[in-house]
């Protein structure tokens, strides 16, 4: 079983990083309540995240799969569909990344970037804090 998809990326509302341990054979968050070392199922919060990320490409997959063909060097009319219906159908490719991982380095660099995701002591998505994402709409 791989370890927590989100490991290293996730605070508490403390701005705590959270642990992770096992229970059993099934991983988990570990949040530190005042000592009280409470163990969250890492799936319920990693499935939380991975829909509020497909939430934000809704309506945007079109964009996002030029772009992502293009950075490839594929930029030909196939790749890019089979790129677009692979982001509109993302949800069917979380159960894969649950059992896969993420790399170590694309933790890493999720991390260098600033993508960070803040829970709650009951496991919930307080938010996700992804690069450049919200900078856009408030400078002035």
């Amino acid at each position: 079983m791989p370890q927590p998809l989100f490991s290293g990326l996730i605070v508490d509302e403390n701005g705590n990083l959270v642990g992770t341990a096992s229970i059993g054979s099934e991983p988990a968050y570990v949040i530190d309540d005042a000592g009280f070392k409470r163990h969250i199922p890492s799936e319920q919060v990693d499935r939380a995240v991975l829909n509020q990320m497909a939430g934000m490409m809704k309506g945007s997959e079109d964009l996002l799969s030029d772009q992502a063909a293009r950075m490839l060097g594929q930029d030909d009319p196939f790749s890019k569909a089979m790129i677009e219906n692979q982001l509109k159908n993302i949800e069917k490719q979380f159960d894969a990344v649950l059992q896969t991982g993420f790399p170590e380095d694309m933790r890493a660099y999720l991390g260098m970037m600033g993508f960070k995701v803040v829970i709650n002591y009951h496991g919930e998505v307080v938010r996700v804090e992804q690069p450049g994402a919200a900078r856009d709409e408030g400078d002035e």
